[in-house]
């Protein structure tokens, strides 16, 4: 192979009804920039990634809180599963959301909650007459989607529910979205794992991508099947290194496949007071993991630079009989100060941090140059609420991981005076290249994540 044999930044492998794009791969850099790959290649050489991640019913904000501040604060019990990435991540303590609070509407802090999470915007409070703003990454997505396959992605574990009222008279569309394209229309979340693996490797018209995967499962067969003689083609032509990262890559493609199958579908929605799972091979975990690997997969390949993950909707009753806690979450986020709902409300969360510890280390598996997929992200993790007791927005559980493709020094603990949540978002666009003098409810930048 010549030594300055390059191929294209957007190249795809092509199959029947399949198109997978490639990690980014020394031999896509121009030559200069190809030997400081080989020597190490720094953050900026890459993009920047952006997704949010949201938890919902608050927090045992006492289990929460670190201890300290600085690069020397102590993690709580509940962040604790984070300990190995202790440095890759801000803990920021101080956020608010205004427009969250009731501001004279009465009860429906569920609602709000959500509605106001990415968009810092107060909802309309009606069943029909839906009202809130544009979201964050919406904004990120107009300003730098065309740089890629999907302007962004929206993932859920929950089904959604958009009609009636669900919430003291606020419409459910508040509550099954995080995501919103404008005032008055959600970005509805994808909530099945097969169907979003379908979406970033699947090519042509949805007839013709419903075919070929049918084929696909009769023949039991691999989306890498599809492109197999074009794999082995390239991989003949490629240096050592990339040769390495792209059978890495097609690895963990299969890896997510077979997750899928294992897990099955998403079972019917959960009834109030409901134990256990409800079907037997879908377990919560592994439809969670499989969120954040679709994530992970979606970054590497550069088919999105902006995702949004509403693991579970506010005021949702899910049981955690695999957390140690059979009765449902909403119920025991209502805790009454009762030390025995304050210590499942703590599993429940600690439970929620660890599944983000496996994000964390899925990002950080992937090679950039020299460093990580997670070095070049911006990941916003947290809940619209911190105590659910009191549904209070004030003092929201925040995280933001990774450095920005080295815009952002994490591994801090940030202890501010009440700051708007739409500061942090506003810092985050303008490091994601979109230029925001504001956003939302935002009084400037937050500029101590720098």
């Amino acid at each position: 192979m010549s030594k300055n044999w390059q191929i294209p930044r957007r190249t795809f492998l092509r199959g029947m009804g399949t198109v997978i794009a490639l990690p980014v791969l020394d031999a896509m850099l121009p030559s200069a920039r190809a030997l400081a790959a080989t020597l190490g290649a720094g953050p900026a050489d890459f993009p920047k990634r952006m997704a949010f991640v949201y938890l919902p019913n608050g927090m045992n904000m006492a289990k929460w809180a670190p201890e300290g501040v600085g690069a020397d604060y102590k993690l709580s019990p509940t962040l604790e599963p984070l300990a190995a990435h202790k440095s890759d991540f801000n803990v920021i303590s101080g956020i608010v959301h205004q427009k969250a609070k009731a501001n004279g509407d009465g009860g429906g802090g569920h609602a709000r909650a959500s509605a106001t999470y990415l968009t810092g915007c107060q909802a309309k409070k009606s069943a029909s007459d839906i009202h809130i703003g544009i979201s964050v990454d919406q904004v990120a997505a107009n300003a730098i989607g065309d740089q890629t396959r999907f302007p962004s992605l929206e993932l859920s574990c929950d089904r959604g529910q958009e009609a009636g009222s669900c919430d003291s008279g606020y419409s459910c569309a508040y509550q099954f979205n995080i995501s919103w394209r404008s005032e008055t229309q959600p970005m509805n979340p994808e909530i099945e794992p097969k169907a979003a693996f379908d979406r970033l490797f699947s090519s042509g018209s949805a007839g013709e991508s419903r075919e070929s995967r049918l084929r696909r499962e009769q023949q039991n067969k691999s989306v890498l099947d599809f492109v197999l003689d074009q794999t082995r083609g390239l991989q003949r032509d490629l240096g050592t290194n990339d040769r390495h990262k792209l059978d890495e890559y097609l690895t963990a493609i299969r890896e997510v496949e077979k997750r899928i199958e294992q897990n099955g579908k998403m079972p019917p929605s959960v009834p109030e007071g409901a134990m256990g799972d409800m079907e037997g091979e879908y377990t919560f975990e592994r439809h969670v993991r499989l969120m954040f690997d679709m994530m992970t997969l979606s970054f590497q390949t550069d088919s999105t630079r902006v995702a949004s993950f509403l693991v579970s909707h506010d005021g949702g009753n899910r049981p955690y009989p695999f957390a140690g806690v059979p009765s449902g979450h909403h119920s025991m986020s209502h805790h009454g100060n009762n030390p025995e709902k304050l210590a499942s409300l703590a599993k429940i969360d600690r439970w929620h941090v660890t599944q983000f510890a496996y994000f964390l280390e899925k990002l950080k598996s992937v090679k950039e140059g020299s460093g990580t997929l997670l070095d070049n992200c911006m990941i916003t993790y947290g809940s619209g609420l911190s105590d659910p007791n009191q549904h209070l927005n004030d003092n929201l559980p925040t995280i933001v991981a990774g450095r920005g493709g080295g815009t952002i020094t994490p591994g801090r603990h940030l202890k501010l005076t009440p700051t708007p949540m739409t500061n942090l978002y506003t810092s985050l666009l303008n490091r994601a290249g979109v230029h925001a003098e504001r956003f939302g409810d935002s009084t400037g930048r937050l500029e101590a994540i720098a």
